[in-house]
């Protein structure tokens, strides 16, 4: 059976005109993006600005999910034994749940092939924060992520370019076009890649608030919605929390002060509630791969897996496999380290609690210090973050450390100071907490 021959321009104006796209002339589109003949890069933009404004319904999500998945290699796993199960952030500040969940999973019993990004703008990547690690591998093939997944357990890499390669390049279109906030096309992006792992089920951390992609709950809760279903039309079980992202996760922000803190938690001295969402998303994992029958199950398996030491075992085990120094496990001096650490401390006036830890300023903090980037191509400081950070609701007064700096540069550690001062703010009486894990989706 012959495939169907399609004009580009005839697929742009009609979604244009508002009407629904075919099975058929969604694969001819990503098949086009993926081979870059068929589909020009002014025709792809075109039609992107179209979905945007017309947007997609559920059945046209999946059918563009699916044709971008198959637009290159779909790795099998199917041969190792054990659940698959993986977990994808959109994104937050501070947000190293990656680097402490995948290990504890495994611990549990399940497999975790991680495919995953890096930073961009506010938000960090865990690629980077890995490559903070001295000799630690991300850019690894296929055979050699199956290898380690079947040896370890786990196995953190990034996006290889036979993976998903339309995504790829319908992701920079969208980048400088304007076409990024549009919910059917970041759950096309998101969901081709993770079914393209080899995954048998899913975990989303779905994030909104300052610091967060999606600002308004609402919005994240849409998206969660439509990256499930897409999710089951692809006959995967996925499961979605959404959670906030109006402070950052933990007290760190950067790379290398968040591979410590992520050391930390797999020490069992980890803060309350950058665990408080490793455990509720490791649960679900655990909970979809039959390795957990309900969430009490699950976390009794987590906490003794952290008290015993099994989880640490496995980040270590997986530092090996990928080149990485273990050492940095006992000695976080190996890690890259800043010239300089410089306390931010609360003004003369500063009295009662912090009633706001504005993440997107804090965001903004680690942009002005180069740990950052505003284009992929980028270089990011890994020795630059922020530790300590103070937390709303903890009491302040005259001279409180709001945080440490680590600088490299005093230019850049004055404009990170600016950006602290403005993201944190006080009240006399202690502020109603905001709950960090608000729906589950599934």
């Amino acid at each position: 059976m012959s495939t169907p021959t399609f004009f580009p321009q005839d697929i742009i104006i009609k979604k244009r005109d508002g009407g629904a796209l075919t099975k058929d002339e969604i694969e001819f589109f990503a098949r086009g993006v993926a081979d870059g003949k068929t589909f020009a890069d002014y025709q792809a933009t075109a039609l992107l600005m179209a979905i945007f404004w017309r947007g997609m319904t559920p059945q046209e999500t999946a059918w563009l999910t699916d044709a971008m998945m198959r637009s290159g290699d779909v790795i099998d796993l199917s041969d190792l034994p054990g659940a698959k199960v993986d977990k994808h952030s959109t994104g937050g500040v501070g947000d190293k749940v990656s680097l402490i969940l995948a290990p504890l999973a495994v611990a549990c019993g399940l497999k975790v092939p991680m495919m995953s990004g890096r930073g961009l703008g506010h938000t960090g990547g865990t690629l980077d924060k890995l490559e903070a690690i001295p000799g630690f591998k991300v850019n690894l093939s296929v055979p050699e992520f199956r290898a380690i997944l079947q040896q370890v357990g786990c196995a953190m890499i990034g996006q290889t370019p036979q993976v998903v390669p339309a995504d790829k390049k319908l992701y920079s279109l969208r980048d400088v076009t304007g076409t990024v906030e549009c919910i059917p096309l970041i759950c096309a992006s998101i969901m081709s890649k993770k079914l393209a792992e080899g995954i048998d089920s899913l975990v989303l951390d779905v994030k909104f608030g300052k610091g967060a992609f999606m600002k308004k709950k609402e919005d994240a809760l849409t998206l969660a919605r439509a990256m499930v279903e897409v999710g089951r039309a692809g006959g995967k079980p996925v499961r979605a929390l959404l959670t906030a992202m109006n402070q950052p996760l933990g007290r760190a922000a950067g790379h290398t002060t968040e591979v410590i803190e992520s050391i930390e938690c797999l020490k069992g001295r980890g803060p309350a509630d950058l665990m408080e969402v490793t455990y509720a998303l490791t649960g679900q994992m655990l909970i979809l791969g039959g390795k957990a029958t309900n969430e009490a199950d699950a976390r009794k398996q987590m906490e003794a897996a952290i008290a015993n030491g099994a989880a640490l075992k496995v980040f270590r085990e997986m530092c090996i496999a990928q080149g990485g120094d273990p050492k940095v496990i006992d000695d976080y001096k190996i890690l890259p380290t800043a010239k300089k650490f410089f306390e931010v401390k609360a003004p003369t006036d500063a009295r009662g609690f912090v009633s706001e830890v504005d993440a997107l300023k804090c965001g903004h903090a680690i942009m002005a210090l180069g740990g950052g980037r505003a284009a992929v191509t980028d270089h990011v400081d890994h020795a630059v973050g922020i530790a300590d950070l103070i937390k709303i609701g903890e009491p302040v007064a005259a001279g409180t450390r709001l945080c440490t700096l680590h600088i490299n540069d005093d230019v850049k550690g004055a404009k990170a100071e600016a950006f602290i001062r403005e993201a944190v703010k006080f009240t006399p009486t202690a502020p109603k907490q905001e709950p960090l894990i608000q729906d589950l989706v599934c």
